[in-house]
């Protein structure tokens, strides 16, 4: 019987499952960014979390820790320090699963896992934006910047005149 086992098996026997989740984990740190299918990629979120909130306190016990499931100094090296930095003061949820749509050969959901710290596009958009309101002043702010435009032009064009000649 398989009383509480609730995560997914993959398909694979214990050792395959392990294999493919630190490799999967591996290519993750050291890329940022990979696409796969949605369940491994929800299986690897729940293998590397913990494995990143280690990465927070660097002592020996933690990495060694962190070593004995990727088995990679490069990719140890990287979690410590590279990653361990932007994400130090972040209190859970490192990584971020997309949808992507569907594999062509066999139709497979397919995701990208990232980093959240990583994506300077989602980062960008946190910024604050200014709003625009429907009110006249926004007719005459537009006015203003205008005129500027436009001398702009008429000395480009009169610096254009001479050199003709």
């Amino acid at each position: 019987m398989r009383h509480n086992k609730k995560f997914n098996h993959l398909s694979r026997k214990k050792g395959h499952r392990e294999a493919l989740l630190k490799n999967l984990a591996i290519a993750l740190i050291m890329h940022k960014r990979i696409f796969t299918t949605l369940a491994k990629a929800k299986a690897l979120r729940v293998y590397a979390e913990p494995l990143v909130t280690r990465s927070k306190k660097d002592d020996m016990a933690n990495r060694r820790l962190v070593f004995s499931y990727l088995q990679n100094k490069d990719a140890v090296k990287e979690l410590f320090g590279v990653i361990a930095d932007k994400v130090a003061d972040r209190p859970g949820g490192y990584l971020r699963i997309l949808k992507t749509g569907n594999r062509l050969g066999d139709n497979a959901e397919v995701a990208m896992i990232e980093f959240v710290d990583f994506n300077e596009n989602m980062l960008g958009d946190t910024t604050k934006k200014v709003k625009k309101t429907r009110r006249s002043r926004g007719k005459k702010a537009s006015a203003e910047t205008a005129a500027p435009a436009a001398e702009a032009t008429a000395a480009a064009e009169t610096t254009e005149a001479p050199a003709a000649e």
